[in-house]
């Protein structure tokens, strides 16, 4: 069967009725990723968060069949390595060192969300193999260094590896309903000593007189959320750092995706001084931003998981994804899971470098996973 191929720039191309009945089809029996949405992605573009000026080139792969978008790939020109989490760095800092260009470089991944989720987007197998094949068309033709998929699930990650990718390999912390009864059955769970540290970590934020207030994304006012991107760009600047979103690209999922959003909200003598912000579907609850406007011991934790953990149980929701990186959240019952992403390299003696790194490397996680599943943080 022969496509019709374009390149979008922008998703209004394909338009959010077919961008949605193709989102629809890639996890049968599952919500589809939110993030993988028509409304969260087209407002990363159209906010200027995700943008050619801020380094995001949207140049979405499509293939259509009449009039049915038949596959699609979210994908990205790239002049840097920012907004990732699967770090490139030192092979750009490679390349510069021996007088080659790195950058442009393509990307498919959601901008600034390390949330695994389809890449390889098609209606069946034979629509997902020329979408493949016009990547490997695309990535020679525009003559970029590299090209990388980062968070696919693994079996697209192994079709990608059939086509001369790379894998790479890393780890995740996420939380896993048992049918918890409530927030008292999860930390009869849990082994004596991190009971004990959560209990006392929440006692320690209602002792300093903060109270929690949760507000689904349907009952967020203008003002919610404009308190929200006051705490996350505070939190960006106190650790000298820019933050990536603009209140533009909160305003415009709040309007267009309000089910499946969550903010918590921290608050003292009737101020907020906290919030976090959460995205979720009837089975997954994805952690997000967070941020404050004032320091208060323990209030990090009890705002972006232990009220979300709450919220998980009470809603039944089976698994609670905390984002990237965080060794720290299997002492809150977070366990880890492999992610992987795949990696295509132009260059013959860089892809032999990074393929015997990546080997390496994956002896390295091999172990660290072992390691972790030893320290279960549940009861025997």
């Amino acid at each position: 069967m022969s496509f019709r191929t374009a390149v979008l720039t922008s998703l209004s191309q394909a338009g959010e009725a077919a961008w949605t009945a193709l989102l629809a089809c890639q996890e049968p029996g599952r919500a589809p990723n939110p993030f993988l949405s028509y409304a969260f992605l087209h407002a990363m573009h159209e906010s200027g968060s995700a943008s050619e000026k801020t380094g995001w080139q949207p140049q979405f792969l499509a293939l259509w069949d009449g009039t049915e978008l038949a596959a699609a790939l979210p994908l990205y020109v790239k002049s840097h390595s920012y907004g990732e989490y699967v770090f490139d760095w030192a092979w750009a800092d490679a390349y510069h060192r021996n007088g080659v260009e790195y950058y442009p470089k393509l990307l498919s991944a959601i901008p600034f969300t390390p949330v695994t989720g389809a890449r390889l987007m098609a209606r069946d197998d034979n629509a997902r193999a020329a979408l493949v094949a016009l990547l490997c068309e695309q990535q020679e033709a525009v003559g970029v260094s590299s090209t990388h998929v980062l968070y696919p699930p693994q079996a697209q990650a192994e079709t990608l590896q059939g086509a001369g990718f790379m894998l790479r390999s890393g780890v995740q912390f996420h939380w896993l309903n048992a049918g918890y009864a409530d927030f008292e059955a999860f930390l009869a769970s849990l082994e004596h000593k991190k009971r004990k540290n959560i209990r006392a970590e929440r006692r320690k934020v209602r002792e300093a007189g903060v109270t929690m207030r949760r507000v689904r994304g349907v009952d967020a006012t203008d003002a919610d959320w404009r308190f929200f991107h006051r705490c996350y760009r505070n939190t960006y600047a106190e650790h000298r750092s820019s933050p990536y979103l603009n209140l533009d690209f909160f305003q415009r999922i709040g309007a267009t995706m309000p089910e499946n959003i969550l903010l918590v909200i921290a608050e003292r003598d009737g101020e907020p001084i906290a919030a976090s912000l959460l995205i979720h579907t009837a089975d997954t609850l994805y952690g997000r931003y967070w941020g404050a406007l004032e320091h208060v011991p323990c209030l990090h934790f009890e705002t972006a998981y232990y009220q979300p953990l709450e919220f998980c149980i009470e809603q039944g929701i089976a698994t609670f994804e905390g984002g990237a990186q965080g060794e720290h959240k299997m002492a809150r019952g977070f366990l880890p899971t492999r992610t992987w992403s795949a990696h295509w390299l132009a260059h013959p003696a860089f892809a032999d470098a990074v393929e015997r790194f990546l080997e390496r490397e994956s002896g390295g996680i091999d172990a660290y996973m072992d390691e972790l599943n030893e320290r279960n943080p549940f009861r025997e």
